[in-house]
């Protein structure tokens, strides 16, 4: 089969008419606002917590044609998942944990925007914003706050240390509810260059994986007056069509086209989400065994390849968040907003300094394709880890975080 761009592309490439509503760099940089930012504490009522457990305790199963991973999430997996999060789950154990990170609400163009805000106990930081992505959520990057934060602590160089600001992307989890249709990638791009000059950040990076590294590519795009660089975990680039561009390709690169082709075999929740996540919703917010087992099409793979070492805790974590809030229908509609101006995905020019780390059980960044729109100043093949790397691989994605940026901060 001839690969092209036209193949692989999500359909962006079809909508770059609508593009033309995407913020320019003049309007993204009218942001001097002061922000209403207030303390925010995570108190899930005993009522909620009840009402989950007999929801799960109730659960209706669907009568299987195969019990494997050829037609979606298999019913074992999904029923070991349920019984987990109904009878082992400690979420108040959870909810403290991640109360003992400072959390702040503010809003921004309207929208309600949840985030951590770590600083560090070195002076002079450097401040750095993190964006999880789908399924996912800011409890992602727990891991991550004490070596980039305090690295001595952690027996990592103290020449180099963060501030991390660790939002809820718009819909998700407690930055809700959406407030208006239209956010896309670029609005919050924007939004987040808001965030941080809100917390007086003259100077800032950023990093992102999946619709986070969309949101990270946005911000490179933006270019907005302090960003020094944008680490990614993935560039959703594709082939252009020209005839020996392929046969360029490293075998590590033809080996992620692989894992592409699997993608494009069994990710039918991207073309739904992308075109109806309104009726999604219904399902999603009101069984969380469906919202379970929907959500674990990207953490546990098409074919069970995380079935072994996915973070079970994490990723109920992760769901008890969703299913607390009631944003798995809005969390899907970034997929919509997307479809809908091509941000993210457009082969427009990205002229920040830009990183990226390429996990092998994931979708495999080419850099040819890459560098065609994008100011690549740091590439990074990792030996392991896949789509969710900061609970996978968290010291690969440390070091490669600090790698990229000690490169940046001096100039």
């Amino acid at each position: 089969m001839t690969i092209t761009r036209r193949t692989f592309n999500r359909g962006a490439l079809s909508l770059l008419a609508a593009i033309a509503n995407t913020p320019t760099i003049a309007q993204a940089q009218e942001e001097n606002q002061m922000l209403s930012i207030k303390p925010f504490t995570i108190a899930i009522s005993d009522a909620a917590v009840a009402d989950l457990k007999d929801r799960l305790a109730k659960a209706r199963f669907p009568h299987t044609i195969t019990d494997d991973w050829s037609r979606g999430q298999p019913i074992k997996l999904v029923k070991q998942l349920t019984e987990q999060w109904r009878d082992d789950y400690d979420w108040r154990a959870h909810e403290r944990e991640l109360n003992r990170h400072p959390q702040f609400m503010t809003e921004i163009d309207g929208q309600p925007i949840h985030f951590v805000h770590v600083k560090s106990p070195v002076p002079n930081a450097f401040p750095l914003i993190l964006s999880h992505g789908w399924p996912g959520s800011f409890a992602e990057f727990l891991g991550l706050i004490g070596p980039l934060t305090d690295p001595a602590a952690h027996g990592l160089d103290a020449t180099i240390a963060f501030d991390l600001v660790i939002p809820s992307l718009p819909g998700f989890g407690f930055s809700s509810p959406m407030s208006s249709p239209g956010w896309d990638s670029a609005r919050t791009a924007k939004a987040w260059d808001t965030l941080m000059k809100g917390l007086g950040y003259e100077r800032y990076g950023a990093h992102g994986g999946d619709a986070g590294a969309l949101v990270g590519r946005e911000l490179g795009i933006l270019a907005p007056s302090g960003l020094v660089g944008t680490h990614l975990l993935q560039i959703f680039a594709f082939p252009a069509g020209e005839p020996d561009e392929m046969s360029k390709l490293s075998p590590f690169e033809m080996e992620g086209m692989a894992n592409l082709a699997n993608f494009e075999k069994y990710g039918g929740y991207q073309a739904i989400q992308s075109k109806r996540p309104g009726t999604l919703a219904y399902g999603l917010v009101d069984s969380p065994v469906g919202q379970l087992a929907w959500n674990a099409e990207l953490w546990f793979g098409f074919e069970g390849a995380g079935a072994d070492h996915v973070d079970r805790d994490l990723y109920l974590t992760t769901n008890a968040i969703y299913w607390f809030t009631a944003t798995s229908g809005s969390a899907a509609n970034v997929y919509y907003e997307d479809t809908q101006t091509g941000a993210g995905y457009r082969e427009v020019n990205n002229p920040t300094p830009t990183g990226v780390a390429v996990f092998p059980d994931d979708f495999r960044s080419v850099r040819s394709f890459a560098a065609r729109a994008n100011n690549i100043v740091h590439w990074t093949e990792m030996p392991h880890g896949g789509h969710f790397a900061a609970s996978e691989a968290p010291d690969l994605l440390i070091a490669d975080i600090r790698k990229f940026f000690t490169s940046l901060i001096a100039g």
